[in-house]
């Protein structure tokens, strides 16, 4: 028998049906040949300090640095887990052969890698790689199965990725509790990516406090029901003093405006990139406020549901073999036809900017997959709607549009108005032509909504050297702090190490050494909020008193700095490209937990966090969450 092993019930039900074994039996379902079973999520895990040695049970700073001379891994201690995995063991045991069918990714060749080895698994083991759940996509896997040898990187990633969450969580949470919580009962979480994150939010907000609004004065005037601004040099907002506006002001209120140029200049806009994983969640959170985790685990449900290819992805761009397919893909798009309308009858579009190799490694961007979508919760629906315009807009010409410039003196001051005007909007369209229910939502501000937003500001027309009266005015202005991080914003902040970036082939650029992986980054926000560091103001994320408090007593720039900690990623990405050895990652993490541990205990400061949680309860959770892992 063949032994293929799933990361949970439904998906090994989905490969069951594919290979014909249809036979359920007690933990697992049989026939053709083939036994196909099943995980749920994580059956096993790296042991805890006390299971290396009784000395490390309790709390003590005399027993740090916690560095295992070799890392094991231990079942879950649950009853249903434990069932399961002699389920598996059995069969494994007795196995000519198996398929580690876990989803594809670090994630998921960790989890199958160590219940084999938990199982002790001897037959050769095969790997099946896919981007969708589709029949289709099951049985072209299936014919194309991979040595797991193929992917000993990859498991030696997630291997480094679990091995220093557990040191430097472990380490770093037992001693900065023992050294600074006031409370006895208080814990204090400390976490590879959790804390850098938590910097990030308190930094944001101590910047909002600490601002100063500075005032300056701007001066407009009004030509033909058109309010120009008055242009100041490089830099300048505006007049830097009441004075100054008001002399300005002065100089021009009895002299006739004049229009000294206009200047048109046609331009492109390409269609929104398609979707991976971060822009999906950052979108979700602009458009209808899902926090991170809940887009991701609507966009794993449509996955599950065979709706969308496979979701924890990092890259926007397609591989070169999947352009065949879109046609067969748009067909099965049952409801948005009419969307497709400027594209039917041609071959789809073969853009760069979408198709590339080079971009694309294990996983390409999210898309439909064509299967025709039933079966959704209405979350699911407006999931599904963003990641299905998005596929369809890639294959639209640019929109054209045309920006005038108008340029106007009056005395020695110049004045200057911009409007754009939408020549052909192209995929424009698929954005502002309603198509289901999901559209009817709350108005959006994500990038990809641009149109439905965006102002044409279209101008009268105006002859260079005419001349008339106008109405000037003087208005007193402020600069304004930056804003609270929404989800949206540090997730984006998150993906570039703390360096917020409009611009999408720099946002590429620094995606290397974002902290998290995209499949982390909302468990990541969910632990902070369940830590109580950070609190939710309608969409604005805020730092408690105590995340405040964490994060000024921590003078250890490597646990806190976004930027230090995305070196950690990029690391850990040539590990599983095979440019960076395990080993040498693990050398240099216990070197560097030891000297945090060497640094703090030599901190004679009387520093505490004096926050306390605000019930027991609250505090218990706390603690026992602190027996995992700490990202």
């Amino acid at each position: 028998m063949i032994v293929c092993i799933a990361e949970k019930p439904s998906v090994a039900r989905d490969i069951a049906h594919v290979l014909g074994a249809d036979r359920p039996m007690d933990g697992f379902m049989e026939g053709n040949g083939y036994q196909v079973t099943w995980t749920f999520g994580h059956l096993c895990e790296l042991k805890e300090p006390h299971d290396y040695t009784p000395m490390w049970k309790s709390w003590s700073l005399g027993q740090l640095p916690m560095i295992p001379p070799r890392f094991g891994i231990k079942l879950k201690a649950d009853k249903g887990i434990e069932k399961q995995f002699h389920t598996i063991e059995n069969l494994m045991q007795h196995a000519e052969g198996i398929v580690n069918c876990g989803d594809a990714g670090q994630e998921g060749e960790l989890i199958q890698r160590w219940v084999m080895q938990k199982a002790q698994a001897k037959c050769p083991v095969k790997r099946l790689w896919i981007n969708s759940m589709t029949e289709e996509a099951i049985r072209e896997g299936f014919q194309n199965l991979k040595d797991q040898s193929e992917y000993q990187s990859l498991y030696e990633a997630g291997l480094m990725r679990a091995i220093g969450d557990w040191l430097l969580g472990m380490n770093a949470t037992r001693l900065y509790t023992q050294k600074y919580a006031a409370g006895k009962h208080q814990v204090l979480s400390i976490g590879r990516v959790q804390t850098p994150t938590l910097a990030l939010i308190v930094r944001r907000q101590q910047e909002i406090e600490n601002f100063v609004p500075v005032p300056y004065w701007v001066l407009t005037t009004k030509y033909r029901d058109t309010t120009f601004t008055a242009i100041m040099e490089e830099g300048e907002r505006g007049f830097k003093t009441r004075e100054e506006g008001e002399k300005a002001l002065a100089e021009i209120r009895d002299l006739p405006f004049t229009i000294t140029d206009v200047q048109k200049k046609k331009g492109t806009e390409a269609p929104p990139r398609l979707f991976d994983l971060t822009s999906l969640q950052v979108e979700c959170n602009k458009k209808y406020g899902f926090s991170a985790d809940m887009t991701l685990q609507l966009i794993q449900s449509l996955y599950e549901k065979k709706l969308t290819t496979y979701p924890r992805v990092d890259t926007t761009y397609l591989s070169d073999d999947i352009y065949p397919k879109c046609p067969q893909i748009m067909n099965g798009l049952k409801g948005y036809y009419h969307l497709m309308d400027r594209i039917k009858g041609k071959p789809l579009n073969k853009n760069k900017k979408v198709f590339d190799n080079s971009k694309v490694t294990d996983h390409h961007a999210i898309i439909p997959t064509g299967v025709p979508a039933q079966g959704m919760t209405e979350m699911e629906a407006k999931v599904y709607d963003l990641v299905t315009r998005r596929f369809i807009g890639a294959f639209y010409p640019d929109c054209q549009f045309e920006t005038t410039t108008v340029l106007g003196k009056v005395a020695d001051i110049g004045f200057k108005v911009t409007g754009k005007v939408i020549i052909d909007p192209a995929w424009r369209i698929i954005w502002t032509t309603n198509n289901s229910a999901a559209d009817k939502s709350d108005e959006s501000d994500g990038e990809g909504e641009k149109a439905n937003t965006e102002e044409q500001g279209i101008l009268p027309v105006f002859q260079k050297g005419e001349s008339g009266p106008h109405v000037p005015d003087l208005a007193e202005k402020q600069t304004t702090p930056p804003k609270p991080y929404t989800e949206a914003t540090l997730l984006r902040a998150m993906e570039t190490a703390g360096k917020m970036v409009e611009d999408e082939e720099l946002r590429d650029a620094l995606k290397e050494n974002g902290i998290g992986r995209p499949s982390t980054r909302a468990a990541i926000i969910e632990t902070l909020f369940k830590r109580h560091y950070i609190r939710k103001e309608r969409k604005s994320l805020y730092a408690t008193p105590t995340g405040v408090e964490l994060i000024g007593l921590i003078h250890e720039e490597l646990l806190k700095s976004a930027e230090l900690t995305g070196i950690w990623e990029r690391k850990l990405r040539q590990i599983e490209r095979k440019e960076y050895e395990a080993l040498t990652f693990l050398d240099e993490l216990k070197q560097m937990v030891s000297e945090i541990v060497m640094t703090v205990l030599r901190d004679n400061e009387p520093r505490h966090v004096t926050v306390e949680m605000e019930t027991a309860t609250k505090t218990k959770s706390t603690k026992s969450d602190n027996k995992g892992n700490k990202k």
